[in-house]
């Protein structure tokens, strides 16, 4: 598959996917996955803060919630989306990518209306 191109179990055209992560993404997950106890997973929230309203949080965590909505990619990497998370994220595709600026992961988020100039808050 290309670079960029999302990559999953299930179908990446899947409409009630809730996260799509693109292969570039799932690879350097599964990369930090290494350190990482077996069972980890990748919890992706909005949280209240930033300058837009919400902030973007990506962070490993032991295990999911179980109200927690849980994407399963390639490579055995679990994305979980807790459910006050799920109308202010879900349909975002996350990417990694590498460039001469810096490196690191983007949000593409459909249901932004605004966003702050650094790019780290949204609403």
């Amino acid at each position: 598959m290309s670079e960029g191109v999302p990559v999953s179990i299930r179908s990446s055209k899947d409409a009630s996917r809730i996260v799509h992560l693109t292969d570039a993404a799932v690879s350097k997950v599964a990369e930090f996955l290494t350190a990482e106890p077996e069972g980890t997973v990748l919890r992706f929230a909005a949280r209240p803060g930033g300058c837009s309203g919400f902030r973007y949080e990506l962070v490993f965590v032991s295990q999911a919630n179980p109200d927690d909505e849980r994407e399963d990619f390639a490579e055995g990497v679990s994305v979980v989306v807790d459910p006050e998370s799920v109308p202010l994220i879900g349909g975002s595709t996350i990417d990694y990518q590498e460039t001469l600026q810096g490196q690191g992961f983007r949000i593409e988020n459909p249901n932004t209306t605004r966003s702050c100039g650094c790019g780290d808050s949204f609403g």
